[in-house]
């Protein structure tokens, strides 16, 4: 790990491509800290600390704490994140963006463009509303806005949808300019900065006799073992063999070539838990707002912990994991690509017939990447069900801090890997020959 850090520090792009992602990181986290006005935030924070398990408390934990703030970036970078996967189904359904996706880059840079307008929108639609929420929300009587009206709204909506604006955007710079992708990152960051609330809660705890030391160490030894699980499946994939014909381009004569093509057990990555617990978040949500007796029955009945909650979490996983998988995996261009390389899968032939085969691994892959995400999402659940864990030790929170981090560090390696070349290709550009490696001794190949 030190030779690691030391080589970063020695290779001045990557350096750079560091210390840029830091820094966004802190403008974002300063940034958490700078509150909409209108609100009594003493009366917000205690009202925060009693929806931990609703909505709410889901968004304040994505969001590093800024719904407890109340902060210019409360909304982060969720409706981004919502535009995207809209954008992406819109793109599959509609023949016209479809049009747009394939024309190259062009074509790409069109629906990115279209994909910050509906961030626009989402954003503001959400800040209306959670303004709008805001002014019936109490604590002992006592109203946490301080002065309802359209004034408040108006001016939540622009200062909640410039601060998400401004998010999205930091997280566009970070992907282009810095390691990782930016959008996971700042999630990451938000859920790292509760870990120290979650672990005073848990000492807490302890002082009170609400959890022995047993507990403790056996709640440590679940994580353990939850973060092992989380590595040894993130890192699995199913290598299928590719063989590349010979070519002959001009007077150049290429052998074939054997390889693979690698297949991930978890091609939907994190997107499946976030999304499920959104989804299931709402009836608890909407239970904080009205005493109707449907709604509040169909709440407790979703209350997480609950088997009901258990099995709609489970089936909503594993179906936002399949639709994860064939939004971001089309074995037919694949194949199509394949085809046109000159490679092919030993004993398929080419093009329709490996298009079905990959689609026939990739299923199979998906359902056990599904079953996966569940176990991991929903033992946790019963956990802090039954001992009173804090949510941050969730395991959603665990896949998402583990997952971006094994993708941030993967990516580093893979542009440390380039230093390696240093010895054979001169900073130049022109290959180096003997006398240049050997200091100056020897002759020129």
């Amino acid at each position: 790990m030190s030779n690691m850090f030391t080589e970063i520090w020695q290779m001045e792009d990557l350096r750079k491509r560091v210390l840029f992602t830091l820094g966004m990181l802190a403008v974002y986290r300063m940034g958490i800290f700078v509150p909409c006005p209108g609100i009594d935030s003493e009366l917000l924070t205690q009202w925060i600390n009693k929806q931990q398990n609703t909505m709410f408390g889901l968004y304040n934990m994505f969001s590093g704490g800024a719904l407890e703030q109340y902060s210019v970036f409360v909304l982060g970078i969720m409706p981004y994140i919502t535009a995207s996967i809209i954008m992406q189904l819109m793109g599959e359904m509609v023949p016209a963006l479809k049009r747009i996706k394939d024309e190259g880059q062009q074509g790409r840079n069109r629906i990115t463009q279209y994909t910050r307008y509906l961030t626009i929108v989402i954003a503001a639609a959400q800040s209306f509303f959670l303004a709008a929420g805001m002014e019936t929300m109490q604590v002992e009587g006592t109203a946490v806005v301080i002065d309802s009206g359209w004034s408040f709204r108006l001016l939540t909506v622009l200062t909640m949808t410039g601060g998400a604006c401004f998010v999205m955007w930091l997280g566009e710079q970070m992907t282009e300019r810095g390691v990782g992708n930016g959008a996971s990152i700042i999630i990451t960051c938000g859920i790292i900065s509760g870990l120290p609330s979650g672990a005073m809660s848990l000492f807490q705890q302890i002082q009170l006799g609400e959890m022995t030391l047993l507990g403790v160490s056996l709640l440590l030894a679940f994580m353990f073992v939850v973060v092992y699980a989380i590595v040894f499946i993130e890192r699995g994939q199913r290598r299928v063999p590719l063989q590349y014909a010979k070519r002959v381009l001009g007077r150049q004569v290429y052998e074939g070539q054997t390889t693979y093509l690698p297949l991930k057990v978890n091609t939907a990555g994190v997107i499946p838990p976030i999304f499920a617990s959104s989804l299931l978040m709402f009836p608890s949500t909407i239970g904080t707002f009205t005493d109707a007796a449907i709604v509040q029955y169909i709440a407790a009945a979703f209350y997480p912990g609950r088997w009901l909650y258990n099995v709609a979490y489970a089936v909503l996983i594993i179906f936002f994991s399949y639709f994860q998988t064939a939004m971001t995996f089309n074995p037919e261009d694949v194949a199509e690509n394949l085809k046109k390389q000159g490679g092919y899968i030993p004993r398929v032939r080419p093009g329709r017939e490996t298009a079905q085969y990959i689609e026939w691994l990739l299923t199979r892959l998906t359902a056990g990447g599904a079953v996966y995400l569940g176990i991991i999402c929903i033992l946790p659940t019963v956990l802090m069900s039954q001992f009173n864990v804090p949510f941050y030790f969730g395991g959603t929170g665990l896949l998402i801090i583990v997952s971006v981090s094994l993708d941030t560090v993967a990516q580093v390696e893979a542009q440390l890997s380039t230093r390696h070349y240093d010895g054979v290709v001169a900073t130049g550009g022109r290959v180096r020959g003997r006398r240049q490696q050997l200091g100056g001794q020897g002759p020129w190949l």
